[in-house]
């Protein structure tokens, strides 16, 4: 008893050494602004917000998409939410928690392919209600991502269809309109449909000037100045001791209800039904409500039409255009470009510079004056109408170098590690180019600013690849990563294996099928359907997706996991040959599946090469029997390594692993080298080291790339790493020592009070029910 008291004083004096302890902020209320609007009741009338903007989340381009975000005091809106647009908020600041409104434009994984990864994120943080406007398949699109996400329980996801009248709130009234394609046959999917947005601001009721009502002698600080200020706010005369004094002597002038538009134009065949909408056509030449801004997504050929330059100046002069499409080039992630540029410094090989996508060739130009679309860009409607560009990202790689090298012993630690790569052994045999293994997402759960979710290419030779799971912005990563080259990628692509049905697993396929398509149409190639090795589960939601939303069933033939398995017997003919065609073109002898433990149908897999490699990766998993004994003797194992060691308790409640744990399960399968990745976020940089790290492990980073021949440098990049991220292990690392004085402090209470114990009818701990369970 006395060691351990001992031992709790020494650590709390080395924790209060370390400075005067800084007072506790009380944690933030997510959900503050719902508390604040519930306070002022449903009886609220429209007095217009003081402060609204419109900002460019993605500006069109095809790693980001095209996505707007509008801001006023009241409310939060999202236009459209592709695939790496949560991605977007959470690095530029720009509150998920506060949406309460998201607008979809068109039914297309273009539009929607981070909606279901946004919605769960929504669930998370607690906000009660988010609204869907748009096309009439969004009810069908929540149904069909329950066959992964399950019951969406503890969020109310209300779908308001295209033809419902118009919608009202603090901020502004917003009317759907929909438009049909004339080129196109409509069926159950409306593939023909868009819903553009008419979006108009309250009136502002103008302010009252109180030196001036002092002036005029009213009673001013008394109660009857208050029905005073609300007739002049309402536009009205009033009378005081004998004399009439108007509005504008007293009040501001209101501020006009502005109008913004919101259009997709997909194609040429939706330029016609646009131009000739009644509705539009009000707002246009002397409309009631000016409209500030129109808001284009629409590529350089309909930009082109003269019908829609007719259209678009029909708006007048005084109206703005911002056009949101693929020639619109922008830095959106400047923290990957930051970091990457940085570890390049380390190695330029193993971490190579990321695609410069900003220089692209300029739209052509057109009769109407538009600007185009820049990540964070603002048009701001009040208080006063302008473009904002203050928060436009700049991306600077002489600064990011300069940064890295001012940290200490940075410099020094990269000298040494480039001096112990030369005085190494000569490798045995020539160095091979391939299997190039490149790391697109290394974090879990959800995409972050420095890690996205999981996806691993395997880059078999020069013409053929797989992927080894596929989450939400995989096809961004590869755009950053290969830039002009991304088509040539893809067209190589042979197969995508899916582990599970975790949203941060598979969310990026869809996009990957549609934009291969795309690829081998570029390239010359006909379009064959591609390789899918997954649970049988994902036949469901692609079904779904399929019958209710967008076809795409014959992008894809898929292959059972379970089929995979050593023991497994195949009846199907079809399965057969496509088993043969997957090894076939991927020139391997083996491709194998295991389960392991995690979720239900979650599978590792191992793929022995016809030239005698292999490559082993364990999906999502604690550490595994199944695992170990399919992937003997493997080249290669790359291993989830989500949580540090000491949370072994979190890991079994969660079915993950620690780093410990999965180098462990590396050593028992005898790898030669043992790649970690799937880092919890709360690692956003870099893991915290375990003792157990040896010359035959390394560390996997968004856009690293590695082949067998750099097994040996691998392990020597970790102390310029460490100098690199010297900030990020410390805070760490005083988080561990704080996890740990509480667990110290924990057991001394226990010890010292025996005598209370856990009541009976409590509910058990997660790790106890594992434990029951296994």
């Amino acid at each position: 008893m006395w060691a351990l008291r001992s031992l709790l004083r020494a650590a709390a004096g080395r924790t209060m050494s370390q400075g005067p302890a800084r007072r506790q902020r009380p944690p933030k209320d997510p959900l503050r602004h719902l508390r604040t609007r519930e306070k002022r009741g449903q009886s609220w009338e429209p007095g217009g917000p003081n402060t609204v903007y419109l900002q460019v989340v993605a500006a069109g381009g095809r790693d980001a998409g095209a996505a707007l975000y509008v801001f006023s005091e009241y409310n939060r809106y999202l236009f459209n939410c592709g695939e790496g647009v949560q991605r977007l908020m959470q690095e530029h600041k720009l509150k998920v928690a506060r949406l309460d409104n998201i607008f979809l434009t068109r039914m297309h994984w273009y539009n929607v392919g981070g909606l279901c990864g946004m919605i769960l994120t929504l669930k998370e943080t607690g906000l009660p209600k988010c609204v869907l406007s748009g096309p009439p398949q969004l009810e069908k699109y929540l149904e069909a991502i329950k066959v992964f996400s399950g019951p969406l329980k503890g969020i109310d996801l209300a779908v308001r269809p295209h033809s419902a009248p118009e919608y009202k709130d603090e901020t502004m009234t917003v009317f759907q309109i929909p438009i049909h394609s004339v080129s196109q046959k409509m069926d159950g999917r409306d593939p023909s449909l868009v819903v553009a947005f008419v979006c108009k601001l309250h009136v502002k009721k103008g302010n009252f000037l109180v030196l001036k009502a002092k002036e005029l002698g009213l009673p001013v600080g008394t109660a009857a100045i208050a029905p005073i200020i609300a007739a002049v706010k309402d536009g009205k005369s009033v009378t005081f001791e004998g004399r009439e004094i108007l509005p504008e002597e007293i009040c501001t002038p209101p501020d006009p209800g502005l109008a913004f538009v919101v259009v997709e134009c997909p194609d040429e065949g939706f330029i016609q039904p646009i131009c000739e909408n009644a509705v539009f056509k009000r707002y246009q030449g002397k409309a009631d409500a000016p409209v500030a801004l129109v808001v284009h997504l629409a590529p350089e050929s309909v930009l082109l039409d003269s019908r829609y330059q007719q259209w678009m100046e029909r708006f007048g002069p005084d109206t703005q255009h911002l056009i949101l499409n693929e020639n619109c080039a922008s830095v959106h992630n400047l923290r990957s470009h930051k970091i990457q540029t940085q570890l390049n410094l380390i190695h330029p090989d193993i971490f190579p510079p990321l695609a410069d996508l900003r220089h692209k060739g300029e739209g052509a130009t057109s009769r109407v004056p538009a600007v185009r679309a820049e990540c964070l860009l603002k048009y701001q409607l009040r208080p006063r109408r302008e473009w904002q560009r203050d928060a436009i990202l700049t991306c600077n790689p002489d600064e990011f170098t300069a940064e890295a090298l001012e940290l200490p012993d940075f410099q020094e630690s990269i000298q040494e590690s480039r001096k112990s790569v030369q005085d190494g052994p000569a490798p045995a045999e020539k160095r091979s180019q391939y299997p190039e293994i490149v790391f697109l997402g290394t974090g879990s759960a959800i995409p972050m600013k420095i890690r996205n979710v999981s996806s691993t290419l395997v880059n078999i030779s020069s013409d053929r690849s797989l992927l080894l799971d596929c989450g939400e912005g995989t096809l961004g990563q590869l755009c950053r990563h290969y830039g002009d080259e991304v088509d040539r990628v893809l067209g190589t692509l042979a197969a995508v294996f899916v582990s599970h049905l975790h949203a941060d697993h598979h969310t990026g396929l869809l996009n990957i099928l549609l934009q291969r398509e795309r690829a081998l149409a570029s390239l010359g190639k006909p379009l064959h359907p591609l390789l899918v090795v997954a649970p049988t589960q994902l036949r469901a939601w692609l079904q779904q997706y399929h019958d209710q939303c967008q076809e795409i069933l014959h992008h894809i033939n898929l292959i059972p996991a379970k089929c995979l398995q050593k023991t497994a017997e195949v009846s199907s003919p079809i399965v057969e040959k496509l088993i043969s065609s997957l090894l076939e073109m991927c020139d391997l002898e083996k491709f194998q599946t295991c389960l392991v433990r995690h979720c239900r149908h979650a599978f590792g897999c191992a793929l022995v090469h016809a030239s005698g490699w292999k490559v082993v990766y364990s999906g999502d998993t604690m550490p595994c029997d199944a695992l170990v004994q399919m992937g003997k003797d493997a080249t290669l194992l790359i291993h989830e390594a989500t949580l540090e060691d000491g949370l072994e308790e979190e890991a079994v409640e969660k079915t993950h692993s620690t780093t410990s744990q999965a180098i462990a399960v590396g050593m028992q399968m005898n790898a030669k080298f043992i790649m970690l990745n799937h880092f919890s976020q709360r690692y956003a940089k870099i893991p915290l080291f375990s003792p157990d790290f040896n010359n035959r492990v390394g560390i996997a980073f968004d856009h690293m790339k590695v082949c067998f021949g750099d097994f040996p440098t691998v392990p020597k990049l970790i102390p310029p790493l460490k100098a690199l991220f010297a900030g990020d292990l410390e805070e760490m690392e005083e988080r561990r020592e704080k996890r740990e004085l509480r667990l110290l402090r924990a057991a001394l209470l226990s010890r010292e009070s025996p005598q209370k114990r856990v009541p009976r009818d409590e509910p058990p701990s997660p790790q106890s029910k594992k434990a029951r369970a296994q």
